[in-house]
């Protein structure tokens, strides 16, 4: 008796056991599926809601920003543009960088987190409204060669990962300029225009590297010329840099950065 009793007790343990594991991987899979970004649209990156950055009065600009105090600026010695009207990071709730296709990035860009003509100047304080939010364009001089939109958005107390960046500037030239090149380095994918057509793409997760990417020949107009560009993150640092060079892959320098849109 005690012997049937005991073997009875052994094939029992030895079910549940069974039983616990076959519940146990049928749960771990359905929460799997059920997860933000388990089952990935086709479309592009997964999505999360982006948490509101805390508000933390310690935090500024400095040192990688300063306030637009002069009516120009000269490009650094290397030729790379620094004074930009940025705007303040849009949300998009990407949780990977994973998807950042053409057909992705042009979508975000074009239609999802679009703010108006690419020949636009904004000024400093100006307004844009997506799904019912404001965004508020901040004139600012880089105080290294990159724009370190990640440090913008630290020091502003908003998002830093998963959001879409989008920058202004407008450059005079002296003279025509025929046959130069923008280039261009983003951390992540970006899409930059000059004087509102289309110059420079960048798709893919990728870092920032200097001249990552270059145009066709452009021409530069004898005054004003306005660049705006456009850059989409999921998680990780977000910069970029911009400048243009000639024909022998020399910077060109003699321009001037200017943001007053009455120019």
């Amino acid at each position: 008796m005690n012997m049937q009793r005991k073997m009875v007790m052994t094939v029992v343990g030895v079910l549940a056991v069974g039983m616990f594991h076959v519940l146990s991987f049928s749960i771990g899979n359905n929460a799997l599926a059920a997860s933000p970004g388990a089952n990935q649209s086709q479309t592009g990156p997964a999505r999360f809601p982006v948490p509101r950055e805390p508000d933390n009065p310690n935090r500024s600009l400095a040192p990688y920003f300063t306030k637009v105090t002069s009516p120009t600026k000269t490009p650094d010695p290397n030729g790379f543009l620094q004074r930009w009207l940025l705007l303040e990071p849009i949300p998009n709730g990407l949780r990977t960088n994973v998807g950042f296709t053409e057909a992705f990035v042009r979508n975000a860009f074009y239609k999802d987190y679009y703010v108006g003509p690419f020949d636009l100047v904004p000024k400093e304080g100006d307004k844009v409204t997506i799904n019912d939010q404001d965004f508020i364009w901040h004139a600012l001089d880089s105080t290294t060669w990159n724009v370190k939109v990640f440090r913008f958005a630290y020091g502003l107390n908003k998002p830093t990962y998963g959001v879409t960046f989008w920058a202004v500037t407008v450059v005079e030239s002296p003279r025509e300029m025929k046959n130069v090149r923008l280039a261009v380095g983003s951390n992540s994918a970006s899409i930059w225009w000059l004087n509102g057509q289309e110059a420079v793409v960048l798709f893919g997760d990728r870092r920032m590297v200097m001249d990552d990417c270059v145009s066709k020949r452009l021409t530069l107009k004898k005054g004003r010329n306005v660049i705006r560009g456009a850059i989409i993150n999921g998680p990780g640092l977000s910069d970029f840099c911009v400048r243009f060079i000639d024909e022998n892959g020399n910077p060109v320098k003699d321009l001037t950065l200017i943001l007053d849109s009455s120019k």
